[in-house]
């Protein structure tokens, strides 16, 4: 009998679309670590991959803009962060950046016990990159996240 729910695939994932697919395959295999599943070329153009990472699965594919299927740069800019828990944030940070990423908050350590950084890939899509470093409490974290609602408040 069929699955109503493949095995292997997990309830929600992510597809993102891209000017440049098989390079940003590339750049997501080398950079964050992930593993080509599979890919659908379409005359020229990838209709369809699939990239691994742990138990997480996105999905990637050209832009197709007759289909109403466009990326971050074709409109403008992205909503959507997706983040991504690593070994060494400060590792794939620095390999991101040198493959062509662009900074958009230095990675440093927060209040709630994470390590991380944003960057924007070449295609426009932008990555939340982080590394668990301390298991906070929830009184401290209450605690630590009024303290830093304060901080933001006394900077704007």
């Amino acid at each position: 009998m069929v699955q109503p729910i493949p095995d292997d695939y997990p309830r929600v994932s992510p597809t993102l679309s891209v000017d440049g697919a098989a390079e940003a395959i590339d750049f997501y295999v080398n950079v964050l670590g992930m593993t080509e599943r599979m890919r659908i070329d379409m005359g020229g153009k990838i209709g369809h991959s699939e990239l691994a990472l742990g138990d997480s699965l996105i999905m990637v594919a050209d832009e197709f803009p007759e289909m109403g299927f466009v990326g971050p740069k074709s409109l403008g800019g992205t909503p959507v962060h997706m983040t991504v828990y690593v070994e060494d944030v400060d590792a794939i940070f620095a390999a991101a950046l040198e493959a062509g990423a662009s900074e958009l908050r230095s990675v440093e350590d927060q209040f709630y016990g994470d390590r991380s950084g944003q960057f924007e890939d070449p295609w426009g899509h932008a990555w939340n990159v982080m590394t668990h470093v301390e298991d906070v409490d929830p009184e401290e974290l209450a605690r630590r996240s009024e303290a830093a609602m304060a901080e933001m408040g006394e900077g704007s």
